[in-house]
């Protein structure tokens, strides 16, 4: 054999073998995992169990949207359906998110009976406290809390512990009568002339309901007619009248 066809001592023998990355042509295929790893019949009872869910879900949120959804040919046809789908179990209301849109507008009056310093009585005229409150917050970047709420809370608290004949349902009834009636009384005393010159005997709370009107193009017509709601005069407690709520 010739001399060039032999290999001189020491020279480096072939590379050593080093593993081609998955993918590579010749490489051992990676392992599979999830649904892949499972055998042929199982991937096909995992498909259609997804289905299933996926289905599912789609007919519960579609359900779920036409209980809250203003009515519409759907409801009309098929609310039966939904409500028995829906409730009670799957019931929506808006307050789990936000307020319920407004439909109203409650305004919350008071007037009062008011000794004078010549030992006269007179009758304030109807000061509407809730058009104050507004007239506070519009232009405020920064109106206060109690400005925004107390008295609309104060009324709220009222309405639910009473009944349509303004009698007390349960033990927070006359709670709500004290906090509404104090609340009106300081506020008389704050913002009304003749309140502030003498002493409030009685005072007299009513609220006006007037409806929010429509959009112009929905051809809805409401009434824009007040609708009042008066409760009975309120005889003012003698730490009241003098004084103890200014």
């Amino acid at each position: 054999m010739d001399a060039y066809d032999e290999e001189p001592a020491g020279s480096p023998g072939p590379p050593p073998a080093v593993d081609a990355p998955p993918g590579a042509v010749g490489a051992p295929p990676s392992p599979r995992t999830g649904v892949a790893a499972l055998s042929l019949p199982y991937q096909v009872g995992a498909a259609l169990a997804l289905a299933l869910v996926a289905v599912a879900a789609c007919v519960h949120l579609g359900m779920v949207f036409l209980s809250v959804a203003p009515a519409n040919t759907v409801t009309r046809q098929h609310g039966k359906a939904i409500e028995e789908w829906v409730y009670p179990e799957f019931e929506q209301n808006w307050k789990l998110f936000a307020p319920n849109p407004l439909q109203q507008n409650i305004a919350v009056q008071v007037r009062a009976d008011v000794l004078m310093p010549d030992g006269s009585t007179t009758t304030t005229g109807w000061n509407d406290l809730s058009v104050q409150d507004g007239k506070a917050i519009d232009g405020s970047p920064l109106p206060s809390h109690t400005v925004q709420n107390e008295l609309r809370r104060a009324w709220d608290f009222f309405v639910t512990t009473h009944g349509a004949d303004n009698r007390p349902i349960g033990m927070r009834g006359s709670l709500s009568e004290q906090y509404l009636r104090r609340i009106v009384v300081r506020r008389m005393y704050e913002q009304d002339a003749t309140s502030e010159r003498g002493t409030i005997q009685r005072v007299e709370v009513r609220s006006s309901t007037t409806n929010v009107p429509p959009p112009h193009w929905s051809g809805e017509k409401v009434s824009d007619t007040p609708v009042y709601r008066l409760l009975p005069w309120w005889t003012v407690t003698a730490d009241e009248a003098n004084g103890g709520v200014r």
